[in-house]
């Protein structure tokens, strides 16, 4: 275990605080309608609690995220992760630590630029360092960890395992992964990236001795999935697994997304953003793939090419029926109510996922 966990691990030990959310017979997880960034709160079976990301500045996303908190009966976050820091990842850490106790922040470490960034205008500097002062006050309120590639993330309760950081990711493969992958065959490589998703914060969080598996990667991008699985699968097969970078085409390679077998995917998209039309392929073809649950309805509109899209993202032929969307108005991204997906796991391995708009669930048995 590295030092950081270490040194994580004894905080569990030294800091524990009274008032703690009860154990439960569940690990549950909530999908926040952050408009297309990410805010993911998993509550586990331990009673503790771990926010990924607290989405875009404002009290927009803060609020929703601060509801989301009250309705698992939390009323203090003892982990929130940064994957990386895009506004729409670490802009509402801030905001969010204004109105609820953080006990300790999780991230990859300071900025660092690049190689082969362009430089930033003044307007790009302007706004990171806003948001860098805005999470430096954030941190500083509560105790800081910064996690490597191979760390493992002491929550009571769950097995999380940081895989990638930095740039850099694992060199072993997890328990039960390490297979060949034949899929690494057909890769075709993306021009490299240098924006700060390559730094993403990925990970596989375990519960109930391996029985549940999900897989969430932040921002990572292609070339960088790729090393996850390539020549082998470093990381074995998951239940469920958040659609990189909100499912743009940036991110997501099937050599990635195939060798893991998902039987759910959930895309933190908004309306206009995410869940581009080459992901959606990869996803429906799947292999062993059951549902795609989204957080909004997907528009249709012209590709964005700053994203690597090609094809037209969004509607009709680009969304999952109605009742597994959960947002579906083209409406204002202030719009309310906003409405989340939830996970509940038991402890044999079954789950089932809810949609807060219309009550829908849909059970999927143990494997």
């Amino acid at each position: 275990m590295s030092k950081s966990a270490v040194l994580l691990a004894a905080w569990v030990v030294f800091f524990a605080v009274p008032g703690a959310q009860q154990p439960h017979n569940t690990f549950d997880i909530y999908s926040i309608d952050v408009e297309g960034g990410q805010s993911t709160l998993f509550v586990s079976p331990s009673g503790e609690s771990l926010l990924v990301d607290t989405g875009s500045p404002g009290d927009r996303d803060a609020n929703r995220i601060a509801a989301t908190a009250k309705q698992a009966g939390l009323t203090n976050l003892d982990y929130v992760l940064i994957t990386h820091y895009d506004g729409d990842h670490v802009g509402g850490a801030k905001d969010l630590a204004d109105r609820m106790p953080v006990r300790t922040f999780i991230d990859h470490g300071p900025r660092i630029p690049v190689s082969g960034a362009p430089p930033m205008t003044l307007q790009e500097k302007a706004n990171v360092e806003r948001l860098d002062e805005a999470y430096r006050s954030a941190i500083g309120k509560g105790r800081h960890v910064v996690a490597n590639a191979g760390d493992k993330l002491p929550i009571r309760g769950l097995d999380i395992q940081v895989v990638s950081s930095r740039g850099d990711v694992i060199k072993k493969p997890l328990e039960t992964a390490g297979a060949p992958n034949a899929l690494c065959r057909a890769f075709t490589p993306h021009e490299p990236d240098t924006s700060e998703n390559i730094h993403s914060l990925g990970m596989v969080i375990s519960s109930f001795g391996g029985r549940f598996r999900l897989l969430d990667l932040g921002d990572l991008t292609w070339n960088t999935e790729h090393d996850l699985v390539c020549p082998n699968n470093l990381i074995g097969t998951v239940d469920v697994y958040i659609a990189t970078h909100h499912g743009l085409a940036r991110s997501g390679p099937p050599a990635l997304v195939h060798a893991i077998r998902p039987r759910v995917s959930i895309i933190n998209n908004g309306p206009r953003k995410g869940a581009s039309h080459e992901t959606w392929d990869t996803l429906k073809s799947a292999p062993g793939l059951e549902d795609i649950w989204q957080l909004h309805y997907s528009v249709q509109r012209a590709p964005t090419p700053r994203f690597e899209e090609k094809g037209e993202p969004g509607g009709k032929d680009a969304n999952a029926p109605e009742p597994f969307i959960a947002n579906v108005d083209e409406a204002p991204p202030d719009h309310s109510p906003a409405f989340s997906l939830k996970i509940s796991v038991r402890p044999d391995g079954s789950f089932v996922v809810t949609n807060a708009r219309n009550g829908y669930a849909k059970e999927y048995k143990a494997r």
